[in-house]
């Protein structure tokens, strides 16, 4: 890249290189123990009640309801002989809220519905919640509050399950044998590796999203824990809702939080998440006009073609000379600008992916998980931008070789497994016979 645009992205902090690694991880690691000592902290760091040690039953029937996005989804798992994970009868159905104001009564009423012609086929009923809650020691959920354009407010601080059960009962089913464990996506995420690693030799489980949001899972020692009294000795899952980490940023970033709808939270998110990396990048690009690192005929361009998302900006990298790309037109006629347009964008992909590989390599080195190359720990990732975006999949794992393996002598492994919050509902479920 020219010295020009090196100075650009060095005076605005996107370069790779002023992300230190090591810096960054310790700080996760500081507001990590914070967290899980009920001390401030910008990460929640969530306790699950949901045991490592879960054994997978074979023939074992499981209900499963994912709730998440704009749809809701009931079906049954049951793992065969080599745990593979069998799904029947599966039912889908919009989200209540998504598109109007429900009461809790018709919110749990939809529930119901999609639940009922399968409740009595198990007592075991896994719950992924993918939205803010608070996890009680009986595993049920208290929603915070709802994202995604889900309007229910008055389910807001309701126990879900108990909720749920409570309407199945009304309608004359037998539900007090019923046992039914609420988790988010990342921590079911997490979880279905364990599915993996039953045929496999892993060492650690960490679960990874990084799609419209991010999030993390990992396993910790329940005497880590001291924000809960009386916790038995063992291992849980924690939830640390990674996205919320207060992040150090350069000049560009504090510019881009300060313009975000909540810029007091979510800073790592809107720094790696599919939502923002495009409005990031329509910033730089902004900025690089005024700086002339671009030229005015760029700007022109681009205020004419409009906004950046994830997916565009990652269309230029991968195919820079289709003229069906709205950059690619922004850049027609001048190398220059072509050029100095791929570093930019590439630049702060390459940056995202070395504030992921932080955020990963945090969640292993809090416990000793990953010492053993025979045993290393299996990291399910999942989410459209993490696998869509253009370099940043390789990005992630180069730098989290180069820091976590080379330096600090862990080794990790990476999975990608298909309907993982229905697998990993099945397996937190399978979880409440112990």
């Amino acid at each position: 890249m020219d010295k020009k645009t090196y100075d650009f992205l060095n005076t605005w902090g996107i370069l790779p290189e002023k992300v230190d690694m090591q810096v960054l991880c310790d700080s996760f690691l500081d507001e990590m123990k914070k967290g899980l000592q009920g001390k401030e902290s910008s990460l929640d760091m969530i306790p699950t009640y949901v045991s490592e040690s879960i054994k997978i039953v074979p023939g074992e029937q499981v209900i499963v309801i994912d709730a998440g996005g704009t749809n809701l989804r009931t079906c049954l798992v049951t793992f065969d002989e080599h745990f593979e994970p069998q799904i029947t009868d599966f039912r889908k159905t919009t989200m209540p809220g998504s598109d109007r104001e429900v009461t809790a009564d018709e919110f749990f009423s939809i529930f119901a519905n999609q639940v009922e012609p399968i409740i009595d086929k198990s007592d075991y009923i896994g719950f992924c919640f993918s939205y803010a809650a608070t996890i009680t020691a009986d595993h049920d959920g208290i929603p915070v509050k709802f994202s995604k354009e889900i309007k229910a407010p008055q389910v807001i601080g309701t126990r879900i399950g108990r909720r749920l059960l409570e309407e199945l009962g009304r309608r004359g089913h037998a539900v007090q044998n019923k046992r039914l464990a609420v988790v988010n996506d990342t921590v079911t995420t997490l979880l279905a590796g364990m599915a993996e690693g039953s045929r496999s030799h892993y060492g650690g489980y960490v679960g990874f999203i990084l799609g419209t949001g991010t999030n993390t899972a990992y396993v910790e020692d329940n005497k880590e824990i001291t924000k809960v009294s009386g916790l038995p000795s063992g291992r849980q899952v924690i939830n640390v809702e990674s996205g919320n980490f207060d992040s150090p940023g350069g000049k560009i970033d504090e510019l881009f939080v300060a313009g975000t709808k909540e810029p007091d939270a979510y800073h790592f998110e809107k720094m790696i998440s599919g939502a923002y990396l495009g409005a990031m990048s329509s910033l730089v690009l902004r900025k690089a006009v005024e700086c002339k690192v671009l030229s005015e005929a760029f700007g022109k361009r681009f205020e004419a073609e409009g906004d950046v998302d994830t997916t565009q900006m990652s269309h230029y990298l991968e195919m820079p000379f289709n003229h069906d790309y709205k950059l690619v037109r922004c850049v027609e006629g001048n190398e220059k600008d072509a050029i100095a347009l791929w570093h930019i964008l590439e630049s702060i992909i390459e940056r995202a992916g070395k504030q992921t590989a932080a955020n990963l390599a945090s969640a292993v080195l809090k416990t000793d998980i990953g010492m053993d190359p025979l045993h290393p720990v299996c990291i399910n990732a999942d989410g459209t931008t993490y696998y869509k975006t253009a370099y940043l999949e390789k990005y992630t794992e180069y730098y989290l070789e180069q820091f976590l393996t080379k330096v600090h002598h862990r080794y990790v492994t990476f999975v990608h497994i298909d309907n993982s919050p229905t697998i990993g509902a099945a397996i937190a479920a399978l979880g409440l016979r112990d």
